[in-house]
């Protein structure tokens, strides 16, 4: 799939065509991509029917029956979606039949929702005082007429969704048991490679192939097992069998092995005797150099027969002895215990055998990888635009046209460095000499031009059908953001949650440790690139190509909402789209120049009840409405960065479902709401205000008890913390950053069970001292399990108090940084109980001159970095500085950016 000769220059192609409506040239393809989207839809619809509150409150209201006929028809749908969505592609009326049920699930999802902002609603009011719950009788969320309303559009959504279900009849569809399994996966046949290649089509991997010729030239003597893996990784279409094939076949590889054997993995190889058959074809040919077509055919009978005893003991003799050089190409599972199982029966071979790995997935290259990935990046523009012109033209004939050329180097920068993308733009052009043609394929999408098979649509619609169900509307939502955009898995995660792409699991896990799973995966996968891994967060990046795969299936699958992201800063043009629409649940402003006023934000409150995300970073408006709290779907709400906004109103303490609001660096906003504690679900809060002190009393922050991140910034005359901080049990993350009146955190912080991240940042009056003066007692009774402990620019720190180390973090601190704290004087003796630190970076503490006594103990410690410290830096020096002892067991040692070497950790 990823070899770069596609098509001969010589081979005819048909014109590309850019249809009147791109979207009917890709929905073949992109249909049977979008598969899963109205099964999971249903799945998600059926969970919160289930859900034990969801009963409680239909049960309060009478709609018991409503809701479990509900149940009813969705499962009976749900049993036929799959089969549905197979067929979609071959039928318009099965196609139009599950978009009117997607649409109809959307709003199922929206009823639903509407009973637990109902149920959150009752619960703020009984916590609150009499005078509300009176108040909220005569309102117009009195539960009688709420039941009525409720129960009516319970009735009508139901005719609607038992059409639907009388409707399939009409397509003959299969019924098939309903099993929920995330990490099913449609596979797909893949084109199976081979080890031929001309080294004159390959283009810009010179480099790349010396690396890896380089490993594989090692003697045994510098490895440690018999069989070392190196794995080659990339997305679709980079080049990684090609590369495969040019190591392969390069005559200083050939000369240094005994016997070399190339296998393509494909999707039927799920078992040990399927992969051991196919290595032993391989290993039998590369013997005795060729075979009949008749010879073939016999081996493949005999191993055919063949019990796996049999097998393993053939394969033990053909490569008894000998050093080898195995390819595995394209392979996509990371089942450690299988490939375990297979290279125990590889390693009967001399010292030096290699194997070559190509895949897609990085989860692959760490099962299996002995040697670090070599992970592909895409070609430079010069390569580039070489490998375009050799399939564009004829030999030598792009000098005739520099007009052609100038053009082609254009659409060289659709590519995005990926080789088969420029083979397949190039080829569509083999042999066209009017500029019309040129400038077609340069001014459109990819995706809207006709290709063959193998070109780089499919390539990279195989990494699609690859994925979990789950993990797909998560992928395709990341379409939203511009190509380029740096994403992080805070924010993402967040947004992801509030969509509700993401589900509680079986197994209690928290939705963001799950989001934090999707991330990986995804990165895993190649779908997201230039991972940056920061402690606090991790960014990364989706690869263009990748982006338009997410755009063109977002065109397909998700008509019934949409998620607008506004990059236009003209306020006529962001109005009229607001205009425009009526299904919209996200709202997202990239960028901080847009001036969005309080108009916008009024015509969402009106036109978009059901939204779920309304994103206004950077926007510039005094107020916002009070209509705000009329959005009660809302799940995420970040102002951040408004720095003419005064005052939050009141109604936006009425979004009991909102699990994200940020209003950071809204430097003159004067106070928080005062009933901010109404915010029953609430999971991440960012402030800024120029309050002096927060309220100590009544329903403030310290009743977020959802809570699981909070972050304090710029908060310029904060002096202490909130009373009742110890309440929220279940704060993972607390990070302060910019409060320079800030002088210390309250003594409850040591009672936070679930707390695993502190943060202090640029904060001139902290120094950790407890508000009663006591810094090294009061151990007892702490239940924190930190792991992550940041400190940075504190000008008053002098140390870490005794209570810190011993009692928050003591057996769960993995990461502990000290950044330009001038008068940081000493690392507590205590350091030593840290058992599980793995990482530990003082940077700029120019008064710390030596290490703890007990720092020899810290056996987990893997990284140690010190910079800028000079006295610190002289004691650490290599065999001859007096705290060299207590350090040289680290086995990543970094003193002033230069990495240190040592007998014993080498």
């Amino acid at each position: 799939m990823d070899a770069i000769a596609l098509l001969h220059p010589s081979q005819t192609l048909k014109k590309p065509v850019l249809l009147s409506d791109p979207l009917l040239a890709l929905s073949s393809l992109l249909q049977s991509m979008a598969e899963s989207f109205a099964f999971d839809l249903a799945n998600k619809v059926l969970g919160k029917i289930a859900s034990l509150a969801l009963q409680e409150v239909a049960l309060a209201w009478g709609v018991t029956a409503d809701l479990d006929g509900l149940k009813d028809t969705l499962s009976v749908i749900q049993a036929v979606i799959s089969d549905a969505e197979e067929q979609q592609s071959n039928s318009r009326q099965i196609a139009d039949w599950l978009r009117k049920l997607k649409k109809a699930l959307y709003e199922a999802e929206d009823v639903l929702d509407d009973f637990e902002y109902e149920a959150l609603r009752r619960k703020v009011a009984k916590a609150g005082s009499i005078t509300k719950q009176v108040h909220s009788f005569f309102s117009t969320s009195n539960p009688l007429p709420f039941s009525f309303k409720m129960g009516r559009k319970m009735k009508n959504l139901k005719e609607r969704l038992d059409k639907i279900a009388a409707d399939r009849s009409k397509f003959n569809l299969t019924e098939r048991a309903v099993v929920v399994d995330t990490t099913h996966v449609v596979h797909r046949k893949r084109e199976m490679t081979h080890s031929y290649v001309d080294v004159s089509n390959i283009i810009g991997r010179e480099q790349d192939k010396e690396n890896i010729v380089s490993i594989l030239m090692k003697s045994s003597s510098d490895e440690q097992e018999n069989v070392s893996v190196i794995p080659i990784i990339g997305i679709g279409g980079m080049g990684k069998t090609a590369l495969a094939k040019l190591v392969y076949n390069d005559g200083r590889v050939v000369k240094h092995f005994d016997k070399r054997m190339w296998v393509c993995v494909s999707d039927e190889d799920n078992e040990i005797e399927t992969l051991t058959k196919k290595i032993l074809i391989s290993a039998t040919m590369g013997g005795t150099g060729t075979l009949s077509m008749d010879q073939f055919q016999n081996l493949r009978f005999s191993l055919a027969e063949f019990s796996m005893d049999e097998l393993q003991t053939q394969l033990r003799n053909a490569l008894d002895d000998k050093r080898y050089l195995l390819v595995l190409d394209d392979v996509w599972n990371s089942d450690r215990e299988k490939w375990l199982k297979l290279k125990e029966l590889l390693m009967g071979s001399a010292g030096g055998s290699k194997i070559v790995v190509t895949t897609r997935k990085k989860s692959v290259a760490s099962v299996l990888g002995t040697f670090p990935a070599q992970e592909l990046k895409g070609l430079p523009d010069e390569d580039c635009q070489s490998l375009f012109l050799k399939c564009a033209f004829k030999d030598g004939q792009g000098k005739q046209y520099p007009n052609l050329v100038k053009i082609g180097n254009q659409i060289v920068k659709k590519c995005g460095g990926v080789p088969l993308a420029v083979r397949s733009l190039g080829g569509l052009l083999y042999s066209k000499l009017e500029e019309r043609d040129w400038e077609l394929v340069r001014d459109n999408e990819i995706w809207t031009l006709e290709e063959k098979d193998d070109g780089i649509l499919p390539a990279l619609k195989l990494s699609y059908d690859e994925l979990p169900s789950h993990l797909k509307p998560c992928f395709v939502f990341c379409s939203m953001f511009p190509k380029d955009y740096e994403l992080n898995n805070v924010e993402l995660i967040q947004l992801w949650m509030a969509r509700g792409l993401i589900q509680p699991s079986s197994h209690n896990q928290e939705l963001e440790d799950i989001g934090n799973q999707c991330i990986i995966e995804l990165c895993s996968r190649s779908f997201f690139q230039d991972v940056e891994d920061y402690k606090v967060s991790v960014f990364f990046k989706m690869h263009d190509l990748v982006h338009d795969l997410a755009l063109s299936i977002k065109k397909i699958e998700s008509k019934e909402v949409e998620d607008a992201s506004i990059t236009d800063n003209v306020p006529e043009q962001i109005l009229a789209l607001l205009q425009e629409k009526n299904n919209i649940r996200t709202i997202w402003f990239p960028y901080s120049e847009i001036n969005a006023t309080a108009e916008y934000v009024g015509t969402c409150s009106s036109r978009f009840k059901y939204m779920r995300v309304l994103d206004l970073r950077g926007t510039d408006f005094e107020e916002l409405p009070s209509s705000i709290g009329n959005m009660k779907h809302l799940r995420y709400l970040d102002i951040c960065g408004n720095k003419r906004v005064k005052k939050l109103p009141a109604s936006i303490c009425k979004l009991y479902l909102l699990l994200t609001l940020s209003f950071k660096e809204c430097t003159e906003l004067e106070e928080l709401p005062r009933d901010m504690g109404n915010f029953i679900s609430l999971r991440f809060l960012a402030i800024t205000t120029k309050q002096r002190a927060w309220p100590r009393k009544g329903n403030g922050l310290a009743c977020l008890i959802s809570l699981r991140w909070l972050l304090i910034a710029e908060c310029n005359h904060v002096e202490f913390m909130f009373e009742g901080l110890q309440n929220l049990t279940a704060l993972r993350s607390l990070e302060i950053r910019r409060c320079p009146s800030l002088v210390s955190l309250p003594p409850s912080v040591k009672h936070l069970p679930a707390l695993e991240t502190l943060m202090i940042f640029n904060c001139e009056m902290f120094n950790f001292m407890d508000e009663d003066g006591d810094e090294e007692n009061d151990i007892q009774g702490i239940s924190c399990r930190l792991r992550s402990l940041m400190v940075v620019d504190l000008p008053k720190l002098e140390a870490l108090p005794g209570w810190l180390i011993q009692g928050l973090a003591a057996s769960t601190l993995h990461y502990l940084l000290i950044r330009r704290c001038h008068k940081f004087k000493a690392l507590p003796e205590s350091l030593e109980n840290l058992t599980s630190l793995q990482e530990l970076r003082i940077d700029d503490c120019p008064q710390l001159s030596t290490l703890s006594g007990g720092m020899h103990r810290l056996t987990t410690l893997k990284v140690l970095s010190i910079r800028d410290c000079p006295e610190l830096s002289k004691r650490c020096k290599p065999e001859i500085g007096e705290d060299w002892h207590k350090i040289a067991h680290v086995p990543e040692i970094y003193i002033d950016g230069e990495a240190i070497k040592s007998t014993t950790n080498n």
